[in-house]
């Protein structure tokens, strides 16, 4: 059986050099609540790519789960950035890394 997570690549907008510390702090709650209920797998902010304020790799029961996640993702909700939501095939030694 296919296994999948979903990448979120979370891109910067016009407006995200006037992120509140509110917003920092719903956004950090967020990812919060996504790692206490197990779906938060990993994230982290990018360095040095212009553009891209970071990711987070999702573990969720579907697609239309990380959709729903990343429409409510706070930094989205106050318009200070978007989410690009990417199926990733896992390879691992479980399915002789996708051989």
């Amino acid at each position: 059986m296919e296994k999948l997570m979903y990448l979120v690549m979370i891109e910067k907008s016009k407006t995200y050099n006037k992120m509140t510390k509110k917003a920092v702090k719903e956004h950090v709650e967020n990812i919060r609540k996504l790692d206490d209920e197990g779906k938060l797998e990993i994230c982290g902010v990018f360095k040095g790519y212009p553009g891209m304020a970071g990711m987070y790799i999702l573990k969720t029961e579907s697609r239309e789960e990380a959709e729903e996640i990343c429409r409510i993702e706070p930094l989205v909700v106050g318009g200070y950035a978007t989410c690009k939501l990417v199926d990733l095939q896992i390879a691992n030694r479980e399915n002789n890394y996708l051989l």
